[in-house]
């Protein structure tokens, strides 16, 4: 089956719900007309607070408004969506167009301006721009960048708006990149914060890319155990090992024609680095205790949330590897630097876990979306999306408030360290420890730490301790 067959396979969509506006009602109903018969269902209204009432009660994939209407005008609805419906696209519709609106409505977000009388045919293309961009899984472009083109979705595109939810200017450069580099086979390192979405984009890569239909194999190089981590890569035959019972086919392999996913490949020990340095250079891999190794055809796409230049600089990273691994880098910015894509990402979280929890939930009070906008967000994406879960669970009303949203922030558990860095963190401290117990004798600690000086030496300057800053009256050292 052909990558676009295989995407095309597991993509199932119904038809968009369409909301239209208009106090003319010859027009509004020939409107309703035209997009049913193009295939979209279509909820009419013909004033502001008919159309606010509905949005109150049903969930729309757009709205078509006139500017003009009896009870207010088409900008005003479209200020009450964005505040309640930051993920709703607009298109507005006038008889009193000018360029002046036009600049004023797109620079406010609004996903398409026609003047009446318009082209049907730009009217659908229009409609079918906006969805595609603002979809309930989608990249969605910067307002001031170049739309994505209308007409039939590719499977590259389906994969893209299946990936990651983003109206952001710098995203939407990071993205621009990606895009470029799945068209080619070159080893991508991935850097960002935990929580940041690594994986995801790592999964966009892939199925925009020509593997697209072979396996996309994710494995965390920090959370497998060390005795385990080289069996589950490479594999190993039967009776490699104590327990070894029989043949155990491993991740490498598995990923024969598509791509592996090395997360957290910064916490990969030395020992693996060396044998996954051999499967890049020589295209092959030997499973634990075989006598011949196996053709494999796979591409390498790595994350990290580790400096792997310090890494490279205290000898925990192998430099070969290093630089077979990131030939090109690309740097995931953390939720609070993309604060605009906060409301977007809410609401999408919100509906998915709506029915989830079997819910009828209509989207955030503007108080609430605030203080979601405003967090901190120390655990990125991922922390956001626990918020949303646990307001959605606890959710009594269809609009959820802003003191649910803050209740939901104050019990946020600290983000949990990885082992590497738990490990790390210990080690410092028990070494500040020893220094301060003997007021930096490194003798006497070495001595405590049941280790030779020389060794001691190592792990101070890997944690950047000098003992100096122990003797006498010294400032404390942060721990």
């Amino acid at each position: 089956m052909s990558a676009s067959g295989a995407i095309r396979a597991t993509v199932t969509s119904a038809p968009a719900r369409l909301l239209v506006v208009d106090d003319d009602t010859d027009l509004l109903r020939l409107l309703a007309m035209r997009l049913q018969a193009s295939g979209y269902r279509v909820v009419t209204a013909d004033c502001v607070e008919a159309a606010r009432n509905r949005l109150g009660v049903e969930r729309f994939d757009l709205v078509l408004s006139d500017v003009r209407l009896p009870d207010g005008d088409g900008l005003a609805l479209f200020e009450d969506i964005r505040r309640q419906h930051p993920a709703l696209p607009v298109i507005l519709l006038t008889a009193h167009g000018s360029i002046p609106d036009a600049v004023e409505a797109t620079a406010l977000g609004v996903a398409g301006y026609l003047t009446k009388p318009f082209d049907s045919h730009a009217l659908l293309q229009g409609i079918r721009q906006a969805l595609q961009l603002a979809g309930p899984v989608h990249i969605r472009a910067d307002p001031a960048h170049a739309p994505l083109a209308a007409g039939p979705v590719s499977a590259g595109d389906t994969a893209w708006r299946a990936a990651i939810i983003s109206r952001s200017s710098r995203m939407h450069a990071l993205l621009g990149e990606a895009r470029l580099l799945a068209a080619s086979d070159a080893s991508v390192l991935i850097r960002g914060d935990s929580g940041t979405g690594k994986e995801l984009l790592a999964r966009a890569i892939h199925l925009a890319s020509p593997r697209a239909a072979a396996p996309f194999v994710a494995i965390n190089c920090g959370a497998i155990p060390e005795p385990l981590l080289e069996s589950e890569l490479f594999g190993h035959v039967r009776g490699a090992f104590t327990g070894a019972t029989s043949a155990h086919r491993g991740l490498v392999q598995a990923a024969h024609g598509g791509t592996l996913f090395l997360d957290e490949i910064g916490d990969m020990p030395l020992a693996l680095q060396v044998k996954l340095l051999r499967v890049l250079q020589e295209r092959a891999v030997r499973p634990v205790g075989a006598t011949r190794a196996e053709a494999v055809d796979l591409r390498i796409v790595s994350a990290t949330h580790r400096d792997l230049e310090a890494a490279l600089a205290a000898g925990q990273f192998r430099e070969d590897l290093y630089y077979r691994i990131d030939v090109v880098s690309l740097q995931l910015p953390t939720l609070a630097e993309r604060r605009e894509d906060i409301p977007l990402l809410a609401e999408h979280f919100l509906r998915g876990l709506a029915r989830k929890y079997a819910k009828r939930l209509t989207g955030f009070a503007p108080e609430a979306l605030e203080a979601l906008a405003t967090a901190a967000w120390p655990g990125n994406v991922r922390q956001l999306h626990n918020v949303v879960e646990q307001v959605c669970a606890l959710a009594t009303t269809p609009l959820i408030p802003r003191a649910l949203v803050e209740r939901a922030l104050r019990a946020q558990p600290a983000e949990p360290l990885g082992y590497a860095e738990a490990k790390r963190r210990f080690e410092r401290n028990y070494l500040i420890q020893l220094l301060k117990l003997t007021a930096g004798n490194v003798s006497d600690a070495a001595r405590l730490a049941e280790r030779n000086r020389t060794e001691f030496y190592r792990l101070l300057q890997r944690h950047g301790l000098t003992p100096e800053l122990f003797r006498g009256d010294r400032p404390d050292v942060e721990q």
